[in-house]
């Protein structure tokens, strides 16, 4: 059984609007979705509806409008705790991330995408698209071992329901391995997987399967086919009509403009191949920065400037490298976040134990805690400083970004601010990005050196790798409890009226 058919109304518009999609189709599917979310209130149809919403949005390549997609669907799917669901969410969002140079964020939905289609119990059509989307998003974030491992997953759950090999050929994935190759250098390599490509390509057309290729992947073969022909091996297939019959999304389109620069070189028009160049640019997803460099540097060999030719490929080199440093950044990140929240739990088991006094996204305690510290220390006659402090840039980044990188940001700083205080020192989030830290014993001097370590140490954290151009900074104002009789709402309040904004990083 399909699980559409587990919806309450609306199936047969939705499972429509999927064969749309799958057939390259992403703009006649979206009036589709857009009058079903018009027209129900079922939570399960809103977040499928949702969901593929979010995935036209990516094949179409707009952009400007993933941030909200991706925050509806979100929202939705969290209302409705079901795996597929969740997975589903998560591979687009990593495609979302690779679209928007997130690769961090990516990894991290790619992790969180991989462990909810784990969970499906009861494989079927919408799990083994599911994974085939997972397998896209591992392969265009450079993952292509994980990709090879996914396509298997996809083809085994739609075998189950009664799919064809070949609807889950993905030769997108070996096409991104072969490139990647060519731009570091193994060019042999990059020609004995072109190869490969074109020979099942053969199998398929001898056998009739070719009919049941999707779109992107017709455009994918002839891209093969005309990039192994640049390579200087002109091949029995035609490319051109391959790469014609790719659908509507912005990959199929750039393919075919890349495609066609390809089949200028093997014709000998180095000079016309470098004008399509020039004229039309092309989103670095498609096949990584470096394959444009790549090509200009197989135009100016075509054309017998080999010192041009050497510097492009220097650079095409140079671009492919970058994606090995942001991986590294990222790994360096996501060890820094595992040894915050371990510090955290750490700091002092006692006080933080009690999950009811604790906020589950940052590990810290929360308004309830901090309430209960500061009775406990007035109560023993102690006075302490008081500090609010608030994210400054945070409403850009949930509006730019989505709600998701914005629980990263709020993670990172409770990291931030635990490492800066002093021992014995206390730490809380109060309410949304707003965290009060209290300073037993300690004075003005005091709160002013902890105020701008906070400071300095949020201006030196990396946002770009999260929420790349939008700046984050801190703002602090300070109070004391337990002075004249002061009470920690009346310490809050004198606080937040003293916050000087930071300069976001």
């Amino acid at each position: 059984m399909s699980w559409l058919d587990q919806l309450a109304d609306h199936v047969e518009e939705l499972r429509e609007a999927g064969r749309l999609q799958q057939g390259g189709k992403s703009a006649r599917a979206l009036p589709i979705l857009d009058r079903v979310l018009d027209s129900t209130t079922d939570p399960t149809t809103r977040a499928y509806a949702l969901v593929q919403r979010f995935g036209a949005y990516i094949n179409l390549g707009r952009v400007a409008e993933f941030a909200t997609a991706m925050t509806a669907a979100s929202q939705a799917v969290r209302e409705v705790p079901d795996p597929y669901l969740r997975g589903q969410m998560h591979a687009f969002a990593a495609l979302a991330a690779h679209l928007q140079s997130a690769l961090d964020r990516g990894v991290t939905h790619l992790v969180q995408a991989s462990r909810a289609l784990a969970a499906v119990t009861d494989g079927g059509l919408e799990t083994a698209w599911g994974w085939h989307d997972l397998a896209m998003a591992y392969s265009y974030l450079g993952f292509h071992g994980h990709a090879l491992t996914a396509i298997e997953q996809a083809r085994e759950a739609g075998a189950t329901a009664g799919l064809a090999p070949e609807v889950f050929a993905a030769p997108g994935i070996r096409l991104r391995n072969a490139v990647s190759l060519d731009h570091h250098g193994d060019s042999d390599g990059c020609l004995r997987v072109l190869r490969d490509i074109d020979a099942e390509l053969t199998r398929y057309v001898a056998t009739g399967a070719d009919v049941r290729l999707r779109p992107h992947s017709r455009a994918v073969y002839g891209y093969a086919l005309a990039r192994r022909a640049a390579l200087g091996e002109r091949t029995d297939t035609e490319a051109t009509s391959w790469l014609s019959r790719g659908g509507d999304s912005a990959r199929t389109r750039d393919l075919r403009h890349l495609g066609g620069v390809c089949l200028a070189i093997a014709d000998g028009k180095p000079a016309e191949a470098l004008a399509q160049l020039d004229a039309v640019p092309v989103a670095a997803d498609v096949l990584g920065a470096a394959e444009p460099a790549r090509l200009r540097s197989i135009c100016y060999t075509a054309a017998g400037d080999h010192a041009a030719a050497h510097a492009a490929d220097r650079h095409a080199f140079r671009l492919a490298a970058q994606r090995i440093d942001r991986l590294r950044d990222g790994y360096l990140d996501g060890v820094a976040a595992r040894l915050d929240a371990q510090q955290i739990e750490q700091r002092d088991v006692g006080r933080y134990g009690d999950e009811t006094l604790t906020d589950p996204l940052t590990g810290l305690p929360n308004r309830r805690q901090l309430e209960r510290y500061i009775t406990g220390m007035l109560a023993r006659g102690e006075r302490a400083a008081v500090g609010v402090c608030d994210l400054v840039g945070f409403t850009e980044v949930n509006a730019r970004h989505g709600r998701h990188c914005g629980d990263l940001v709020l993670q990172r700083i409770a990291g931030v601010l635990n490492r800066v205080m002093r021992r014995g020192d206390f730490v809380a989030r109060f309410a949304g990005d707003e965290f009060v830290v209290v300073l037993p014993g300690a004075g003005t001097a005091q709160a002013a050196e902890v105020s701008r370590r906070i400071s300095a140490a949020t201006a030196a954290e990396n946002w770009q790798t999260i929420v790349p151009g939008t700046p984050i900074g801190m703002a602090a104002g300070w109070s004391e409890v337990g002075v004249k009789g002061r009470t920690l709402a009346a310490a809050l309040a004198a606080a937040s009226a003293n916050r000087i904004p930071a300069v976001p990083a």
